[in-house]
This record gives C-alpha cells, sequence and structure tokens, in this order.
C-alpha cells in the first residue's frame, strides 16, 4: 500500500496528475474513463487504493465526515489533517500532495506542533470534548478574536484559516459547535505562540486543552502519517 501511494502522492505532484475537486468522484468522468483514478479527489483516491472502497461506494458516501475518518485511519494521521488534505485539494490551485510532505507550506512555522496538537484531541472521548465545549460557552467570543490576531501576525492569514478550518471542522464532528470554536481557535493561539510571548500575554484557549506551554502538548505517534509526513520521533 505505501509504494502504490508514493506514487499517487507523486502523481498529484504533476499537472496533469491533479485529483479531482469539489467532491470525491465525478462519476461521469469515471463512466467514460473507469481506468483514469483522475477522476476521483484525494481522499476519494486514497479510499479506492488503500481502503479498497469501490467507486460506486465513494459516489454513495452521504456523509463527508465519514470520508474525513476513513481517510484518517487509513494514512494513519488525525482527522483534522485529513479535513485539511480536503480542503488544499478543492482550492483552485491546490496541491495536496504538500499537506502529507511539506505541511509547513500550509500551516506555517509551528507545524509540527498543530500536527501534535491535532492527534491529541483526535483521540479525545465525548466527556473530554464537552469540558472543552463547557470551558468554551463559559469564555465568550473574545477569545477567538484574540487567537486570530496572534496567528495571523505569527503565521500569516492563509495559514490562520487553513489550520483554524481544519481543526474546526474534525471538533465539530466530534462535539459540535463550540468545540468548533474552541479547537479552531486553539490551532491559532499554536500558530501565535511566539507572538502572544512577546507582547507579554498567556494563550486563553489552549488552556482549555489542558495546554499552558507548546511543550505540554503530547509528541504524535513516531509512525504518524505512515511515514509520508515529516516529523520527529515520539
Amino acid at each position: 500500500m505505501a509504494i502504490a501511494l508514493q506514487e499517487v502522492f507523486d502523481r498529484w505532484d504533476s499537472p496533469e496528475g491533479r485529483p479531482y475537486k469539489g467532491k470525491l468522484i465525478d462519476w461521469d468522468a469515471y463512466e467514460a474513463d473507469p481506468d483514469n483514478i483522475g477522476c476521483m479527489c484525494a481522499q476519494g483516491q486514497v479510499l479506492v487504493l488503500a481502503g479498497g472502497w469501490t467507486p460506486q461506494s465513494i459516489r454513495d458516501i452521504e456523509d463527508q465526515a465519514k470520508a474525513d475518518a476513513e481517510v484518517a485511519k487509513l494514512l494513519n494521521i488525525s482527522r483534522a489533517h485529513a479535513v485539511l488534505l480536503r480542503n488544499i485539494n478543492d482550492r483552485a490551485d491546490g496541491a495536496p500532495s504538500v499537506v502529507l510532505r511539506d505541511p509547513g507550506k500550509v500551516l506555517g512555522d509551528q507545524w509540527s506542533k498543530l500536527l501534535d496538537f491535532w492527534w491529541m484531541f483526535h483521540n479525545f472521548d465525548g466527556k473530554r470534548w464537552r469540558e472543552v465545549a463547557a470551558a468554551w460557552d463559559a469564555a465568550g467570543d473574545a477569545a477567538w478574536a484574540a487567537a486570530g490576531d496572534a496567528a495571523g501576525g505569527a503565521a500569516g492569514a492563509a495559514a490562520w484559516a487553513a489550520a483554524g478550518a481544519a481543526a474546526g471542522a474534525a471538533a465539530w464532528d466530534a462535539a459540535g459547535g463550540a468545540a468548533w470554536d474552541a479547537a479552531g481557535g486553539a490551532a491559532g493561539e499554536i500558530q501565535g505562540f511566539e507572538l502572544l510571548r512577546q507582547r507579554g500575554r498567556k494563550p486563553f484557549l489552549l488552556p482549555m486543552f489542558g495546554i499552558n506551554s507548546l511543550d505540554d502538548i503530547p509528541l504524535r505517534p513516531a509512525d504518524y502519517g505512515l511515514g509520508f509526513v515529516p516529523g520527529e520521533a515520539a
């Protein structure tokens, strides 16, 4: 499987190999040329090649969150990382291979800590998510603005938006709207952590996840990403 996927990722880097955008599969294109995997988006190709899904099964899937979760399982990445793969794939200029091979180009210089954080909350149970949601509800919306200001200044608006959208969507699937806001904002605080420190401010959202320093974030496992995602060994 690893060799096949590496070849697919190589293909994504070529102009003629860019995956389909907007949904898992272009069914009309598939029927016209069943041997051309380019009719599937990045997630669709992973599901078929690594997961053994049929083109019919990805055509019929009704819940995008199910596809996100399955791609995360197949690649041994967090659900937030799988959402990022989907989001970058669907951009007009998106090259999804970078999400797996060089995520810093999308997430900024704190990409490794973000992947660690995403893996941490990927494994939260319902009780832990309810605690996060309750903390967010008690805090109010001002916290999001503060996190966005720090992240935008440190990593740039595009990186902040990419990280927040991926983290938020994964958290929403697990625990709903309050978790979306808390996870997305906390991702921004990771990106802007040094800027917060320089301004003499402490993170507001990360403590909802039990994090007061970036060193508090547990390392993702050494086999994270099946070797496709760069990173430190645990």
